[in-house]
């Protein structure tokens, strides 16, 4: 029941925002689910079906945000991990 309920949420977000902008969220987000099953991450099937879990719970907290500021900050987090995931680097929290 979750899972649907999230995925109203994001497609209610995707509808909200500018279509060129729902394009980019969506494969952002199916891009950086496919790179953590990349063989130059030496991660466990544990590991990485907990790292699949955080990127969907941070792409599910993304849908709650409504500037268009911080939409566009959020897409540049993404890019800039997708960006690492694809060297075979995990991204790692900074505070």
């Amino acid at each position: 029941m979750q899972r649907i309920q999230w995925k109203m949420k994001s497609l209610l977000w995707c509808a909200a925002s500018p279509p060129e902008t729902r394009a980019q969220v969506l494969s952002l987000y199916r891009q950086i689910l496919r790179s953590l099953n990349s063989p130059k991450l030496e991660l466990s099937l544990a590991a990485r079906l907990a790292k699949k879990a955080e990127a969907r719970a941070i792409f599910m907290l993304g849908s709650e945000e409504q500037s268009l500021h911080n939409i566009a900050d959020l897409i540049d987090a993404a890019e800039y991990s997708l960006s690492l995931l694809k060297e075979g680097k995990i991204p790692k929290h900074v505070q």
